[in-house]
Order: structure tokens, then sequence, then C-alpha cells
């Protein structure tokens, strides 16, 4: 109980380090409670911490970052994206099948999944993409934590499976949309897994189109606005 007797909710901001432009689908793990949360659409975050608490961020297309909570204050979080590394290894993510990035995953991380890779009933994914090393270290205390770990990678593989097929081009074509305009539409309408992995090619373009007409009645409702960066904070990282 003493533990939990000066947890209080923060609350903050992720965005791109390179564009400064919000990001969202980032998952935010407070490895002392084990209690784990999602950002947003337009980047805000809120989670219950007390000081001390180490805070992970994670999202597919960013390296993870790490920060110790120092105060209260508002947190304003500026990941780094992948895109250099993935030049660096000239693999493409366009190129690789979830299924591929899977076989990555279970070949570099065995550690995590055992010896037996295969006996992982929710196939996780995405090896170049979620910083697994670094993740690993920080769980790897207890079998509890790790399993908690397989859960985050596991969300990390089905938000590929998504990607792969509803991905920018596939979607400019249907909705003939362009940036930022694509961009806002894909985020606002994301689908489901589910409806990724169990729809007809023929129902996955209605839908797209049905949600696209949405989307024009009601545009000015869907635009983000601009980040706004709370006061620097002092914080241990």
């Amino acid at each position: 109980m003493p533990v939990f007797a000066q947890q209080r909710t923060i609350g903050g901001v992720v965005a791109d380090k390179n564009s400064e432009g919000r990001i969202a689908r980032v998952n935010i793990l407070n490895t002392n409670t084990k209690k784990s949360v999602y950002n947003n659409l337009k980047g805000e975050f809120k989670i219950d911490a007390s000081i001390g608490d180490v805070l992970i961020f994670t999202q597919k297309e960013h390296y993870p970052d790490t920060i110790k909570v120092a105060n209260f204050s508002a947190l304003a979080i500026y990941m780094r994206p992948l895109a250099i590394q993935l030049k660096q290894v000239t693999v493409r993510d366009t190129v690789l099948t979830p299924e591929k990035r899977l076989a990555m995953i279970k070949s570099a991380y065995s550690k995590i999944y055992g010896p037996n890779p295969s006996a992982l009933v929710a196939s996780p994914g995405a090896g170049v993409g979620i910083g697994i090393d670094a993740l690993y270290n920080a769980f790897s205390r207890s079998g509890r934590n790790a399993e908690h770990l397989r859960q985050v990678i596991d969300w990390d593989y089905r938000q590929t499976v998504i990607d792969y097929r509803f991905n920018k081009s596939f979607v400019a074509s249907v909705t003939k949309l362009k940036d930022p305009q694509l961009t806002d539409f894909m985020q606002k309408y994301r689908p489901s897994y589910e409806q990724v992995t169990e729809a007809g090619e023929y129902e996955f373009i209605a839908t797209i189109r049905r949600n696209h007409r949405r989307y024009v009645r009601n545009k000015s409702s869907f635009e983000l606005t601009p980040l706004i960066t709370p006061p620097p904070l002092d914080t241990a990282r």
C-alpha cells in the first residue's frame, strides 16, 4: 500500500522528435505498477504514477523512450523515428509481410520466446521497429514481466498486420486523398485487427469508401490542433 500512496495521474503529449508533429498509437507502460495505456489521436495521454516510477514509451515507427518520474508536471515526450535505422539495414517495411517480420523476431529474440517460438499462440512481430533489447532488459527480472512484454509485442504485431493492408498507397487509391488529409483520415478511421483479417476485398474497400464520405462531411472535426510544448522538466532519464 505505501508504494501507491502518493500515486497521481500524470498527463502529457507524445510527438515525433524530427517533425515535432504529434504521434498516436503509443503504448505507455509504468514498469512499477505494470499497468499500461495508449495515447489518443491527438498524442495526449494520462497514466497513474508515483515519484521514481519508470515509464516506457513504445510505438512501432519510433525508438522506445524511457523516463523516470521526477514530479507530477505535464510531460512532453519526443520519440526518435526509425527511418534512419531502416535504411541502414536495407530492409523496407513495405516489402516485409507481418509473417516475415515475425520470423525475424523469433530468430533474433529467442530469449523472450524460449526454445520453441512456434508455441506462442498470438504471434507477435515488428522485429525492427520495437526496440526489443531495451524493453527486455527492463522486464527481465521476472517471468511475469516477460509475459507482459510478450503482450506488448503481440499488440505491435497486430498493428503491423493492420498497416500491411490499410497502407497509404492502397487507401489513397480508394479515396484519392493526399497528405495531410490522407494521414488524418487514416488515423481517424483506422480499422481493427479483426476487420483487417476477416473482411473480404469488396467489403474492405466499401468500408473505406463509406468512411471517406463521413470524413468529407465532417472533415473540420478531425483536424489535429498544433502541438503545445509544456515547460521543460528536470527529468532524470
